[in-house]
């Protein structure tokens, strides 16, 4: 029988992101293990929140709420370091000592939990945080430079370092070249989505969907451009029903049901990336035929799935890409970029195809799909499978915990 561990989980902002489920999904697997699980961060709307940190499996307690996020729109990653900090020192000085303690994003904290040697803490590095910040001006490099500095000493104090893909691990090695030189390896944890959710009925209509956040770096100019070429060149020799049926939906990234996400009017980039959005599908002629839903929650987002003949996936190196796996969960094949962590989630010409990012190279997938829906079928079946093995919330709580159990289990040898 397993040991039962007193685990503390460090995160600056328990909101619906990303790398907020998957934090949620760790301590729901965990204390599925058995495991006396408990987050600590320094901001938890229970408005804004994923389900399960207001349900009661596990306490979530909040420290430093008071502290600014940011100094007049300014210093963020400061400010996170200040926050995260005072976490770490509540819970060094007012609790008892717990046997693993799991941070993420913010390294700082290590060297202050290491000052209890009996407890072991294991950082989860979703990206080099270095290379996710802007180093534009000589005032903000000026600026960044202790800061990046510091996060990789403090990464190299971890007991044992998680990275959520091979892709980032290989950035991990190249950007952090004295850890590598010391011989510091991360261990590659996938993330994981939860196949239950999309177990309704689902069907293969002639309809591309594409799930994103509306930022430029996802991309998703290409997913137009690749539709437009099915439509105005004839190289693919398709049935002009089947054209005259297919549409496009873009849709916005929503993480939770009661948060209508993807698109924020107050956020710039959002509302200038949209209107070039709109205007490029004006320009190459298919407006009619593509739908913008910039308000798309998670059940909205499940019937789209449902209904789809694949995912339009356009993001060019992302570092692992969540919404390949929720496409392939809900029996959808994916088109996605031959690069970043698609390559490990996506089984070229099995569960999808990867491609060159380029409109034509996509709308040649495209055009096989709607050729032959049959094969969307085919491969959506495969692709369910697929997650269902490899990248389910159970496999990852599995892997997690081994993790866990090993690197306790050193400390008492």
């Amino acid at each position: 029988m397993e040991r039962k561990l007193k685990i503390a989980i460090i995160h600056p902002d328990l909101g619906i992101g990303g790398a907020e489920r998957l934090i949620v999904d760790a301590a729901v697997e965990l204390v599925s293990h058995g495991h006396d699980v408990h987050i600590f961060t320094a901001h938890h709307d229970k408005n804004r929140c994923f389900e399960e940190t207001v349900s009661g499996t596990f306490p979530v307690t909040v420290y430093g709420s008071f502290l600014p996020r940011h100094v007049f729109y300014r210093f963020h990653a400061l400010c996170a370091y200040l926050r995260c900090i005072f976490v770490a020192l509540c819970v060094l000085f007012l609790w008892p000592s717990f046997d693993v303690i799991l941070a993420d994003q913010v390294s700082v904290v290590i060297p202050l939990l290491k000052l209890k040697k009996s407890m072991k803490v294991v950082f989860y590095c979703h990206f080099p945080d270095l290379l996710l910040a802007h180093h534009t001006t000589v005032l903000r490099r000026l600026y960044r430079k202790p800061i990046d500095f510091v996060e990789e000493i403090t990464t190299g104090m971890a007991d044992m370092i998680l990275v959520n893909s091979k892709f980032t691990a290989s950035t991990f090695t190249n950007t952090f070249k004295h850890l590598h030189a010391r011989g510091i390896r991360p261990a590659v944890l996938y993330p994981a989505v939860n196949v239950d959710q999309f177990d309704e009925l689902h069907s293969y209509k002639l309809n591309f969907l594409s799930i994103n956040r509306f930022e430029r770096k996802k991309n998703i100019e290409l997913a137009v451009s690749a539709f437009a070429r099915l439509h105005n060149l004839e190289e693919h020799a398709l049935q002009s029903q089947k054209l005259n049926e297919a549409t496009l939906t873009i849709a916005g990234k929503s993480q939770s049901a009661s948060f209508l996400g993807g698109y924020d009017s107050r956020l710039r980039e959002n509302v200038e990336y949209l209107d070039e959005l709109k205007h490029l599908a004006a320009r190459e002629g298919v407006s009619s035929r593509i739908s913008f839903v910039t308000s798309c929650s998670t059940a909205e987002r499940n019937k789209l799935l449902s209904q789809c003949l694949c995912v339009i996936y356009t993001p060019k190196d992302e570092h692992f890409g969540i919404v390949p796996l929720e496409a392939m969960a809900a029996h959808k094949p994916v088109i996605a970029c031959n690069s970043g962590g698609p390559v490990e989630t996506v089984k070229d010409a099995e569960t999808g195809f990867l491609c060159d990012p380029t409109p034509e190279d996509f709308s040649l997938a495209m055009a096989k799909l709607i050729q032959d829906p049959q094969m969307a079928s085919r491969m959506g079946g495969e692709a369910r499978k697929h997650v269902a093995e490899s990248f389910s919330t159970k496999t990852f709580g599995q892997h997690l915990n081994q993790y866990l159990m090993s690197i306790t289990g050193s400390k008492e040898d």
